[in-house]
């Protein structure tokens, strides 16, 4: 992550703009400045299509309530981050998993998805770059699900927060908000550009009823987002190809790090390289469920992995992020660990 002075730095005068900046309250929608920005992050989205929020978990929040409602179904691609489902299960919405499985090198089954849509559908929910495998879908079965939205008239909320991390280039998959009018694209600070403490996400969408909806409901949540954290989030973006560039460069060298590692231990570890993002989802073969892995490695050597019990998804996998410099430093804490103990 960037501190203070290196975001004030990537543009001469920032300092002297942000001594300037008043604090009252700013726009429900988000500063015009911050909103023109963010639209350039699309090809079919102006700022008016934009609604700015304190962080992604607002904008999830906010959007399910306006949308759903109980008895409503949603198909969820999963294992997910939490919100994306209990905040469905909380307003009393059916939840069906469209559960991935490494088995198959985390594919998505589309037969699956078309055989559980309902009367009742309101909502698919996908996540790509995917949280937390690091999945990316080919932009042939991406287009599909379009093409399965729109037969049946069902919205798609698309979680995009990874989206720019992806290892090539030409893997990236357009924003789905371009793509399909009954469709919302989350994206956030925290991932992609590493700030999460400026507390700054968004959605886009072409679809101006909802927007309008979502807009009225943020007057009972936040109202408005932070003036210098909008300020920050404006600055980044204005020079997110050196961001980006410099995230990315740590993560590829992670990446070898960790391949090179799960190599060594193939033996206890399936390792499914991910095609984006800073975490993946190893399966662990070893005699202990993952719950007891993480927690003997978290006390004897105060290395913190995930459990896959935490995304409800059994006891056999792990989430590991290496979008951190200090990646070596960990492994060869994870490796001890392994040779004391295996």
């Amino acid at each position: 992550s960037f501190n203070v002075k290196e975001l004030l730095e990537l543009k001469e005068g920032s300092l002297e703009e942000l001594n300037k900046l008043r604090l009252g309250y700013t726009e429900l929608l988000g500063a015009p400045v911050l909103r023109n920005e963010i639209s350039k992050l699309y090809k079919k989205i102006d700022m008016k299509n934009i609604i700015v929020f304190s962080g992604a978990e607002e904008g999830i929040f906010v959007y399910m309530n306006v949308l759903l409602k109980k008895g409503d179904h949603i198909i969820v691609q999963f294992p997910a981050y939490q919100s994306l489902f209990e905040i469905a299960n909380a307003i009393g919405c059916e939840v069906t998993r469209w559960t991935m499985q490494d088995e198959i090198d985390w594919e998505l089954d589309l037969e699956f998805l078309v055989s559980n849509i309902r009367n009742n559908t309101k909502c698919i929910v996908v996540n790509f770059p995917h949280n937390p495998t690091g999945y990316l879908i080919s932009k042939e079965k991406y287009k599909k699900i379009i093409e399965i939205a729109k037969q049946n008239d069902i919205y798609v909320f698309s979680d995009e927060v990874y989206r720019f991390l992806e290892y090539k280039e030409s893997d990236r998959l357009p924003p789905m908000c371009d793509l399909y009018n009954k469709s919302i694209s989350l994206g956030v600070m925290s991932k992609s550009y590493g700030l999460a403490g400026l507390r700054i996400g968004w959605i886009a969408s072409k679809n101006q009823s909802l927007l309008k909806q979502i807009a009225s409901f943020k007057n009972y949540t936040t109202i408005c987002n932070s003036a210098p954290s909008e300020f920050f989030a404006t600055l980044a973006l204005r020079n997110k190809g050196i961001i980006v560039k410099r995230n990315l460069e740590i993560i590829q060298t992670n990446l070898k790090l960790l391949d090179d590692f799960f190599e060594k231990y193939h033996h206890l570890f399936r390792w499914i390289k991910p095609k984006a993002g800073s975490i993946a989802f190893p399966r662990f073969v070893g005699n202990k469920s993952t719950d007891e892995f993480c927690r003997d490695l978290l006390k004897s050597k105060g290395v913190l992995l995930m459990p896959s019990s935490n995304y409800d998804y059994g006891d056999r996998h792990f989430r590991i992020g290496f979008g951190r410099r200090n990646m070596a430093e960990a492994l060869l804490k994870l490796e001890e660990y392994l040779e004391e103990n295996y």
